[in-house]
């Protein structure tokens, strides 16, 4: 923490947490504006839609500044297969409690232009055997005849049967599955130039679980991005496979032993899009329980499982589908077939594919080099209950892979006594989940000069 001005607390016990939350709560309203904007960018030769949401005080007077006196907006990108209304609760807090201007991304097709409410109707996977898929373009849809239905079973004990839609090749469903992470970058950084921009805005970035690392991406790619607040946000893909392949000096989570270790070595083509199901609710409830109760939540589990089904009749409203396993588990292989194939629809010429193909491959890593933006500084905030983010995964080998990196950037870890990997999810004394006290804490370091380096 050299070059800081505020000390960082390393812990938060569960009673301040609610005194914190309690705070926030109590603040005085903020009025805020909600407004959605569609960014259309072209990318590999292909159009692209995506839809944002932006939150900011109606009085935009009313922005605070950091220490750095830029005014402070926030980039949010969810996690799992959701889009930005999963984020929502979290945006709203830190607008009209703190009046940060908050901008929401969706991922490249998650956002559904067909509804005015954006929400998804019916269920992920159909009656007659066909499944939900993406909208990357306004008034485009993926028929059919686009893919096949497979289901996998080599990674139960963790997933369930996992059902994946499997793009036919030379389908338009094809291409799109092999750029859209491309079409991420550029509209994503397209998007913050219009509504965080540079000379105004500093940038500091959550992205919840699977969103931790295409923030941690585009930190280096932003030039007026100032901060990461990883609060249960997974980090780069390579920290993160190197985090899958690690057992641990104690090997065990809450007490048991590791179920399973099916995420060490993640092979998912490029073509591949992960259905998900009230399975994926589970594989999430069954570990908290069993942090919040102990064993004995197993002698609950008619409970729990009607818990969980009557929680997916509302999740299933947010799009439910997932391909960004290749960039999340740093799959080089996938990356590269998928460099190939878009390389190969453009016609372009080996060193403008092996240029394509060091894109491709450096998403899942830091830039490094003479050219290479430095990286900001990370304050990482962890939960009493996550399933996937512990204390000695962070001190054994997140941390020390940050430390290794050149430069390498300011980091910090703090580990809250409360809360779940959903962290605004609600719990006994914390109606909002740990999201306020969190908040609270990207506050303290913003203005705090946490992030000035």
């Amino acid at each position: 923490m050299t070059g800081s001005r505020i000390e960082l607390p390393a812990t938060v016990s569960r009673e301040q947490i609610i005194r914190d939350s309690e705070a926030v709560l109590g603040m005085p309203d903020i009025p805020v504006s909600v407004e959605e904007d569609i960014v259309r960018i072209e990318a590999l030769g292909l159009d692209w839609d995506l839809g944002m949401a932006v939150y900011q005080p109606r009085d935009e007077a009313r922005i605070p500044s950091g220490a750095d006196g830029k005014k402070v907006g926030i980039f949010m990108l969810h996690g799992g297969s959701g889009d930005y209304k999963t984020m929502e609760s979290v945006a709203m807090v830190a607008a009209g409690k703190f009046g940060f201007k908050v901008l929401s991304g969706t991922f490249p097709g998650r956002f559904n232009f067909s509804e005015a409410g954006r929400d998804w109707p019916g269920d992920t996977i159909h009656p007659d055997g066909s499944v939900r898929t993406p909208i990357w373009k306004q008034d485009e849809s993926i028929g059919r005849d686009e893919y096949e239905v497979a289901r996998d079973v080599s990674m139960r004990a963790r997933y369930g049967t996992r059902t994946v839609a499997r793009a036919r090749p030379g389908t338009n469903f094809y291409y799109r599955m092999a750029a859209w992470p491309v079409a991420f970058e550029e509209g994503m950084k397209e998007a913050m130039r219009r509504h965080l921009p540079e000379g105004t805005f500093s940038i500091y970035g959550e992205g919840h679980s699977t969103g931790g690392p295409f923030v941690s991406m585009l930190s280096q790619r932003v030039p007026n991005f100032a901060g990461v607040v990883a609060t249960e946000h997974t980090p780069f893909g390579h920290v993160g496979a190197m985090r899958d392949n690690w057992s641990g000096s104690l090997g065990k989570v809450s007490g048991f032993e590791r179920v399973s270790t099916d995420d060490a070595v993640r092979s998912d083509p490029f073509n591949e899009l992960y259905i998900r199901t009230w399975r994926d609710l589970a594989r999430y409830a069954g570990p908290e329980a069993l942090g919040q109760q102990g064993p004995v939540a197993l002698m609950q589990l008619p409970m729990l499982m009607e818990e969980i089904l009557d929680t997916w009749e509302r999740a299933r409203a947010r799009p439910q589908f997932k391909a960004e396993y290749v960039v999340t588990h740093d799959i080089a292989a996938s990356l590269t077939e998928a460099a190939r194939v878009s390389a190969q629809r453009l016609g372009m010429s080996g060193e403008e594919t092996d240029a394509l193909i060091a894109r491709y491959r450096g998403y899942p890593r830091e830039l490094s080099g003479p050219d290479a933006r430095p990286l900001p500084p990370f304050l990482f905030v962890i939960t009493k209950d996550s399933r996937d983010h512990s204390p000695e995964v962070y001190k054994e080998v997140i941390l020390p892979a940050f430390a290794a990196m050149r430069p390498a950037p300011k980091t910090h870890l703090t580990h809250f006594g409360a809360g779940v990997h959903s962290f605004w999810k609600a719990e006994e004394g914390l109606p909002r989940g740990v999201a306020p006290a969190a908040i609270k804490l990207w506050n303290d370091a913003i203005t705090g000069g946490y992030f000035e380096v």
